[in-house]
């Protein structure tokens, strides 16, 4: 007997009265129309059943944070920065525990299963790596979490910085972090890029590392990163995220940045909701987007993700942990309002996010975890327009969340509208 068997499900890849069959937490076939006995069964009733979401790019450590000490009135990025630095000698391990997990508690509800969170490793207190660390151990049932190593203020910049990022993986911290464009100068940052790959090499881990978050054009590392993935042989090990000077590049230097990026094997996260606010703030008009060049680098070969990166904190007062408002984001920022656009913004925020994350046994299809959200919504493109309700959301089998299908039904002219749809 089958521990699970959802039928008549709609997949992301357009596929129809499609059944999956769970068993011991895995997927063990995925078929049209299959009957079997089955402890329990569900019927989708041809509504979108996809892997779950995820989020390659996350400030666990500041979430849920807004309004303290103060609120950033400027919204700039700086500021941002500026305040959490007002804000960390005030900061308690169970007050940024308790946040953390309440935030874990919304994502589940969302259906976001795996997320990658930048921790600061700037203050040699290792406060915020210690807190996290146990948020990661409590959420692991329900969670995957990932600790990236993040030297908020520059590790070359910060007194220390070098040693207390080493302290931070010595703990435990998954993944090498960096801030180039950060550091004092263009050159201290190309430095701290390399110092950080050959760190990561040496240790066998990945790197996942803020690069050019910033409207200059001149801001470069991204080309550093990609050279020293290729010098190093970590291919497939690294991520850029932000990237964001590349929006303001001439065309002519981005032909050449693109392929050196493809060729390189790095992935890069876009923030949709971040970068559209955090970018651009110094300009008048016209004003620049700020998100980097989402469709050319996946039109290159590149794996391009789309993260959250901030919900209540120094830097954006907004956000509820749903993935699907970033793909409607970033779909609109990048003006990729095609079907297949719009496709391809939700593989950012599944698909290409857990590939960015290295997810073992992600997916629909045999031999796969059976974790898989049931969506209110008949395909990817309505789920985006939708936002659509969260109907069940299992992880490896075990029901983790789920939400009542909602109806709203209208009147129009004293008659009820031929109408029904997920919030």
């Amino acid at each position: 007997m089958l521990d699970l068997l959802v039928t008549n499900a709609t997949l992301p890849d357009g596929r129809t009265g499609m059944s999956v069959a769970v068993q011991s937490g895995r997927i063990t076939e995925v078929t049209p129309a299959l009957t079997a006995p089955a402890r329990d069964t569900v019927d989708a009733a041809g509504q979108l059943l996809t892997p779950p979401f995820c989020d390659p790019h996350f400030h666990m450590d500041a979430t849920l944070s807004y309004g303290l000490p103060r609120v950033n009135e400027s919204g700039t990025l700086l500021e941002g920065i500026a305040l959490w630095g007002e804000l960390k000698p005030l900061l308690k391990a169970e007050d940024m525990i308790e946040r953390a997990l309440a935030y874990c508690d919304w994502a589940v509800a969302r259906g976001l299963l795996a997320i990658r969170s930048h921790v600061d490793t700037s203050d040699p207190s290792m406060l915020p790596v210690q807190a996290m660390l146990e948020v990661k151990k409590r959420v692991s049932p329900y969670l995957d979490l990932q600790l990236v190593a993040f030297p908020q203020d520059g590790v070359l910049r910060t007194r220390g910085g070098v040693d207390n990022l080493k302290r931070a993986l010595d703990l435990g911290v998954d993944i090498v972090g960096g801030i180039p464009h950060f550091e004092r100068t263009m050159g201290e940052g190309a430095a701290s890029v390399k110092l950080l790959c050959e760190l990561a090499a040496e240790r066998g881990k990945l790197v996942d590392m803020h690069c050019d978050e910033t409207d200059d054009p001149l801001s470069r590392h991204i080309e550093t990163l990609a050279f020293e993935t290729q010098r190093l042989g970590l291919q497939g090990r690294v991520n850029g995220s932000h990237c964001t000077s590349m929006h303001s590049m001439d065309n002519y230097y981005v032909s050449k940045l693109i392929p050196l990026i493809a060729e390189s094997g790095v992935s890069v996260v876009a923030n949709p909701l971040i970068n559209i606010t955090l970018q651009g703030r110094h300009d008048t008009y016209p004003k620049r987007r700020g998100m980097t060049r989402v469709p050319e680098l996946m039109a290159a070969g590149v794996n391009v993700a789309f993260g959250h990166d901030c919900v209540m904190d120094p830097w954006y007062g907004m956000g509820s942990g749903d993935m699907l408002e970033v793909a409607h984001m970033g779909l609109h920022v990048a003006q990729m309002t095609s079907q297949k656009g719009i496709r391809a913004c939700f593989d950012a925020v599944t698909g290409n996010a857990a590939k960015v994350m290295h997810l073992e046994g992600y997916g629909i299809e045999a031999g796969c975890d059976a974790s898989f959200v049931l969506l209110q919504a008949k395909d990817v493109v309505e789920a985006i327009r939708l936002r659509a309700n969260r109907l069940k959301v299992w992880r490896k089998r075990e029901l983790v969340a789920q939400t009542p299908e909602v109806a709203a039904e209208l009147q129009v002219a004293g008659r009820p509208a031929r109408v029904t749809f997920a919030p």
